[in-house]
């Protein structure tokens, strides 16, 4: 047998070095991968998430301004009622250290004046500085009302009007909302956020952020808009939606406030506004169009078949005057949102002849919790889509739509078709 030389030991060597050094390899990748996890992890977990500022531009330069991460986002709900006093901040920063031994701001010496609509508030009550004071008696307070009159407040908003005469800008800033309705009846609060539209055009629109679980939400968000002459303020009104967001829903409606601009002067500077919030108006609105549908209900599947066929006299939303509508549907169950669909858009026509059908699957037999809302918009590529109409088929709803509600679930297996009045959306 011949002796085994160096050479052949050395190369049988070979095969077992390369694996340590892979396998050492290995491990050196495996752990550097393992610390830039951790490193992203930490890093994302102390990244404050960045202020979302969603708006609809139209010719308009609209932009929120007095945003600090500073800001306090809700109301302390265990303050006595009593002795709170509302305080619109315009500045977000709050100097402890100016207050007096009763917890106090010492009040400035300049004055702002006060709104027309505010005769039972004296003028020393507004005060233009770092803070604007109201006193609690300029509000109507909830302690003294009975529990009817408390049923039927749906809060009080506060916020101020000025016109840029340097840069032509028409500036509003929303500064809170108070004394809101619980809209959670496990929470008891509200997640409030508020939606502006500038009339009759309804170019303009822009909403504040959601501020979670309070009743007396503190804004304080100003947003400005260009190209407004002075002249043609007067002309305007100011709608404001006051919401509450409803993350597996359709998000609840508070109220809403409409101000007309006319006799309001802007040239003297800041004008301080206080407005009780209305309950919303859901009156039919002349000249949203009409929307032909048929429905028919199975029983013995459990099944709502749904034909959009077609609109007639849908109002010119662009300023082009080129409407591209399209129809959405939605399918609510015990007023959650269980299922939604929507038809093709159709181009430039204020006549669309849709023609398309739908199924949905009801998830029980008794239709007095189910309802259909078909929501008419115009599409647009470069903004969010608007609403032109709306139309809700139900137990709950009124006239035509709930005469039609009424004969779909008393005649199954028939469909029926009728024209409804669109309504504001």
């Amino acid at each position: 047998m011949a002796p085994i030389t160096s050479s052949e030991v050395g190369i049988d060597e070979i095969p077992a070095v390369i694996g340590i050094a892979s396998a050492f390899g290995l491990i050196f990748t495996m752990s550097l991968f393992a610390w830039i996890c951790c490193q992203r992890k930490s890093a994302k977990s102390n990244k404050t998430p960045p202020y979302k500022f969603v708006h609809v531009l139209k010719g308009v330069d609209i932009y929120p301004e007095n945003i600090n991460s500073k800001k306090k986002f809700g109301a302390d709900e265990k303050t006595e009622k009593t002795s709170k006093h509302i305080v619109p901040k315009n500045s977000l920063h709050l100097d402890l250290e100016k207050r007096d031994l009763n917890g106090n701001f010492p009040k400035p010496q300049t004055k702002v004046r006060s709104s027309p609509d505010l005769d039972s508030v004296s003028q020393n009550q507004f005060l233009e500085g770092q803070t604007d004071c109201l006193s609690p008696e300029s509000l109507h307070s909830t302690n003294s009302l009975s529990p009817l009159e408390r049923k039927e407040q749906f809060g009080t908003l506060i916020f101020s009007l000025e016109y840029n005469f340097e840069k032509k800008a028409f500036v509003v800033n929303i500064k809170e909302a108070c004394g809101l309705p619980a809209m959670d009846d496990q929470s008891m609060t509200s997640d409030p956020y508020i939606k502006m539209t500038i009339l009759p055009d309804k170019k303009h629109k822009v909403k504040t952020r959601v501020l979670r679980k309070t009743l007396d939400p503190a804004f304080d968000e100003t947003f400005t808009f260009y190209g407004i002459p002075y002249s043609q303020v007067e002309d305007l009104a100011l709608h404001f939606m006051v919401l509450s967001f409803d993350r597996f829903s359709r998000d609840d409606i508070i109220g809403e406030i409409v101000v007309p601009l006319q006799g309001i002067d802007l040239t003297n500077g800041r004008v301080l506004m206080i407005k009780e919030i209305n309950k919303r108006n859901v009156k039919k609105s002349v000249g949203r169009g009409e929307l032909l549908v048929s429905l028919c209900y199975q029983s013995t599947t459990n099944t709502l078949t749904v034909v959009v066929l077609k609109a007639r006299h849908l109002p010119k939303i662009d300023s082009s005057g080129l409407s591209e509508p399209y129809v959405k549907i939605n399918l609510y169950h015990a007023k959650k949102r269980i299922s939604k669909k929507k038809t093709h858009v159709k181009k430039s026509s204020p006549n669309p002849v849709f023609n398309e059908l739908f199924v949905f699957d009801i998830p029980c037999e008794d239709l007095r919790d189910v309802s259909v809302e078909f929501l008419v918009l115009d599409s647009d590529r470069m903004s969010r889509n608007e609403v032109i109409g709306q139309l809700v088929l139900g137990a709950q709803a009124e006239g035509t739509a709930g005469e039609h509600w009424n004969e779909i679930c008393e005649h199954p297996r028939r469909q029926i078709a009728k024209w409804h009045m669109l309504c504001d959306g």
